[in-house]
C-alpha cells in the first residue's frame, strides 16, 4: 500500500484494508479446518484444533467462517472498493476449492499452485490504493508466489511423519527430504531473482536493494544448508529454523519496500 500510495495512505485505508482482509484469510483458513477436520485428527501439529477435541461442532464452525468471508468480502466493497472485495473474495475461493479440495490430498504440486491464494494480499493491498492493478504488484505477488514452496515444504520435512499418516502427498513424503530441499534451493533462488526485478519495476532506492540482496543471499544459504544435510534429527531442527526464517525474509523484504518510499 506504501508504495502503491508513494507514500503513506490514510490510516482509515489501512485499517480498512487490513481489517478485512484478516476477516477474509481468517474466513478462508476456518473454511479450511472444517474441510480437513478428518486429516487433522490424524496429524500430531493440527491435533489440538477445536474442530477435533470436539470444542466445535462443524455446522458451528462452517457457519462462522462462511460469516465472516461475507463480512469481510462486504465491509472490503463499501469501505475499500470492489476491486480489493473482488480479489479477497477470489482468493478465498482459490484456497478452498483449488487447494483444499482440488490439490491438497491428489498432487504433490498442491502447495506450489495453492500459494497463489496466500500472494493474493500483494494485490488486495495494491488495488485498495489506486483501484487497479500493474506490474509491480503483480511482481510482489509473485515474490509471495515463489517463497511459499520453501516456506511451506520446509515445515513439511519436519512434519513429514504427520503428512504420510495422513496420506497427504506433501513432496517429502512422496520424493523424500533430499529431492524436496533440493527445489527449496531452486525456489529460494527465484524468489532472489523476482526480489531483484521488483528493484526497478517499482522504482525503489538503494534501501530496498541492499536489504533484498542481504537477506535473499541468507535465504539460499540456508535451502543449501538444508538440502546438503542427511542426518535426520538435524535435518528437522534445521528445517523449522529454515521455515522460521523464511518468515523473517518476507518480513524483511516488504518491509524494505515501505522504508525505501518513506526514508527516500
Amino acid at each position: 500500500m506504501i508504495v502503491a500510495n508513494d507514500g503513506l495512505p490514510s490510516l482509515w485505508l489501512i485499517l480498512a484494508t487490513v481489517a478485512g482482509g484478516t476477516l477474509s484469510a481468517g474466513g478462508a483458513n476456518a473454511i479450511n479446518m472444517y474441510i480437513d477436520r478428518d486429516i487433522d485428527a490424524e496429524m500430531e501439529r493440527t491435533a489440538g484444533r477445536p474442530l477435533v477435541t470436539g470444542e466445535l461442532q462443524p455446522t458451528e464452525a462452517l457457519v462462522f467462517a462462511v460469516g465472516i468471508e461475507v463480512v469481510a468480502v462486504v465491509f472490503l466493497a463499501v469501505a475499500v472498493n470492489l476491486l480489493a472485495a473482488g480479489l479477497a473474495l477470489a482468493a478465498c475461493l482459490f484456497y478452498v476449492f483449488v487447494y483444499t479440495l482440488g490439490l491438497k490430498r491428489t498432487s504433490k504440486q498442491n502447495i506450489v499452485i495453492g500459494g497463489a491464494a496466500g500472494a493474493a494480499p500483494a494485490l488486495i493491498g495494491w488495488a485498495a490504493v489506486t483501484g487497479s492493478l500493474g506490474w509491480a504488484p503483480w511482481l510482489m505477488f509473485l515474490i509471495v508466489f515463489l517463497w511459499t514452496p520453501p516456506h511451506f515444504w520446509a515445515l513439511a520435512i519436519r512434519y513429514k511423519g504427520d503428512y504420510a499418516a495422513a496420506s497427504v502427498p506433501m513432496m517429502p513424503v512422496v520424493d523424500g527430504h533430499k529431492k524436496t530441499a533440493f527445489q527449496i534451493v531452486v525456489y529460494s533462488v527465484l524468489v532472489f531473482a523476482a526480489t531483484l526485478a521488483l528493484w526497478p519495476v517499482a522504482d525503489l532506492g538503494w534501501i530496498y536493494g541492499g536489504l533484498s540482496i542481504f537477506i535473499g543471499v541468507w535465504f539460499i544459504y540456508g535451502a543449501v544448508d538444508l538440502w546438503r544435510e542427511d542426518d535426520e534429527a538435524a535435518l528437522d531442527k534445521k528445517a523449522i529454523r529454515y521455515f522460521a526464517f523464511s518468515i523473517t525474509h518476507l518480513t524483511v523484504v516488504f518491509a524494505a519496500m515501505a522504508l525505501d518510499v518513506l526514508l527516500l
